[in-house]
């Protein structure tokens, strides 16, 4: 019987990553600026700017419910005594860190059963971690320093938290071979004036995978695992390559994971680069080509390289699984737009991947374009999950047996897909 490697201790150190980071950032586009810059010049602002609409619904009383069932209602209070505390912007610079490192590790421990639950809300849920981190952003955002911060100083603060509490920054692979590596990535819970109890099995996924050792039929594979945000606006910024250029060649393969149609689990064939304007956490709306560094050289489509065949005819888990292949395409030479069931014909414009016109395709199109602007021969590519369902009758609980059975069993089949992929890489 084979074991998994030695160490299973999550690493922090970052210096390789860095270097690889410093060598990929001419691929990402809108960089902001570089936290060693001087963090107070400019105009300071007595107080900061008002709470975002991210911000704002947190004062609806389901995520006041999830916060207080879960114990991470005290991740607001603690930060904002940290920053009372801080006198000069480096010490807010390191709260901001150790404050939003803690919050991720303490959701990656309660959904990998480590430590007390602090609540009764099942700890497989993702949404403790997303209200938590906005009552954190919030208190950052409207935090009267006593002493000059400009703008922009704030916002690298933001910046640091945000990446912090995402897991983006700590996405270390134990030194050593012997192992496959996979990086996987996860989306905050969206679309929450539908409903706003809603969560996102690839949250919950990415929290249930991250360090986890998974065993595949050639060995023993790690996992490293973030999640980024439902905003239009970060992915503009770069932030999808920001995280990712450090990670890709160091990874086996590696799969973006979403929440899509209902009933099924989607492996998404092509990715366009188009954006449809759906609305995102922020109520904004963003349509055109997907802006991307060097738009010169930008493809219309990329493809992902995912061991499809294989993940299709696999026995995942009780949800079906696709390979799907339509999108929507404006043909060379054209002018309306045409569903093409095989995928994209050549010289076509896109307006929709198989994942849609939304941040599931944006992550998807960033990063297998990623893969191949940085030239890596790896498997890649997007994974939509079923869409996580409350059970019948359910309209105004926070959960329910059926919505954590179904999410529940989601996560364990994103395990056995990635399982497969890394199989096949």
């Amino acid at each position: 019987m084979s074991r998994a490697p030695a160490s299973r201790i999550r690493t922090r150190g970052r210096t390789a990553a860095a270097l690889v980071l410093l060598t990929s950032l001419a691929l990402v586009s809108a960089s902001p600026p570089a936290l060693a810059a001087d963090p107070a010049a400019g105009p300071a602002a007595a107080t900061g700017p008002a709470a975002t609409v991210e911000e704002q619904r947190l004062e609806r009383a389901v995520p006041q419910e999830i916060l207080r069932r879960s114990g991470f209602d005290e991740a607001g209070r603690d930060f904002a005594r940290a920053l009372r505390r801080a006198g000069s912007y480096r010490e807010a610079e390191r709260s901001a860190a150790r404050h939003g490192a803690r919050l991720w590790d303490r959701a990656v421990d309660r959904a990998q059963g480590r430590g007390p639950a602090r609540g009764d809300l099942s700890r497989d849920d993702d949404r403790p971690l997303y209200w938590a981190r906005l009552a954190m952003t919030r208190e950052l955002r409207t935090w009267d320093p006593g002493f000059p911060l400009s703008a922009s100083a704030r916002a690298r603060l933001l910046e640091r938290l945000e990446r912090s509490s995402r897991g983006q920054d700590s996405m270390d692979f134990p030194r050593g071979g012997g192992y496959r590596r996979i990086v996987m990535t996860g989306f905050d819970p969206f679309t929450l004036d539908r409903d706003i109890r809603i969560s996102n099995p690839s949250g919950a996924a990415a929290l249930a995978l991250d360090g986890a050792w998974i065993r595949t039929a050639e060995g023993w594979a790690r996992v490293e695992t973030a999640v980024f945000p439902v905003r239009w606006r970060d992915f503009a910024d770069g932030e999808v390559e920001r995280t990712l250029s450090a990670q890709l060649p160091r990874a086996d393969v590696f799969t973006t994971v979403s929440q899509g149609r209902a009933g099924r689990f989607d492996i998404e064939r092509f990715n366009g680069a188009w954006r449809g304007g759906f609305p995102d956490n922020e109520n904004l709306s963003s349509t055109g080509t997907v802006p991307v560094a060097d738009p010169a050289s930008q493809p219309q489509w990329t493809a992902t390289t995912l061991p499809y065949k294989e993940i299709v005819a696999a026995s995942t888990g009780r949800f079906p699984v696709y390979d799907n292949t339509a999108v929507t395409e404006i043909p060379a030479g054209g002018a309306a737009e045409v569903v093409r069931p095989d995928g994209p014909t050549p010289g076509s414009t896109a307006r929709r991947g198989g994942g849609g016109d939304y941040l599931s395709n944006e992550i998807a199109y960033r990063a297998t374009l990623l893969r191949d602007r940085l030239g890596l021969d790896i498997p890649g590519g997007h994974v939509h999950t079923p869409v996580l369902e409350f059970g019948a009758g359910n309209t105004t609980e926070v959960t329910d047996p059926d919505f954590v059975r179904n999410r529940l069993d989601i996560v364990a089949q994103v395990r056995a897909i990635i399982t497969v992929a890394a199989d096949g890489a």
